[in-house]
């Protein structure tokens, strides 16, 4: 609810990784690993603001920023194929007037 995100290891209480404000307090909302990536990960705020996060290029700071200004983004989820070496890799965003929306990462983002 504040923004912090945390990476634990299933044997640990304790976080491995956390990262707090990183969504500048706001809220959030979906945080989805990467289905073709393993180090890349998304999150999505209460501001319709998708992070993404790759840890072998920076491990303290997102790797990049998406406002999603033309309507409030209320989940995402990932879609792609990890047993395939295509890098392809789309977020589904749902809208809250119902729409759904598919765009496709860039292939630093994606590809294995």
């Amino acid at each position: 609810s504040d923004g912090s995100i945390r990476l634990h290891q299933m044997t640990s209480e304790y976080p491995l990784m956390q990262w707090n404000g990183s969504t500048k307090g706001q809220p959030i909302i979906a945080l989805q690993w990467a289905l073709t990536r393993p180090a890349v990960f998304f999150a999505l705020d209460a501001s319709s603001n998708i992070y993404i996060w790759d840890l072998l290029e920076n491990d303290l700071l997102p790797v990049a920023k998406q406002t999603i200004a033309s309507e409030k983004v209320v989940t995402m989820t990932l879609l792609g194929e990890p047993e395939k070496a295509n890098g392809l890799l789309g977020i589904v965003l749902a809208k809250e007037s119902g729409q759904i929306d598919i765009q496709y990462v860039k292939k630093k983002w994606a590809l294995p």
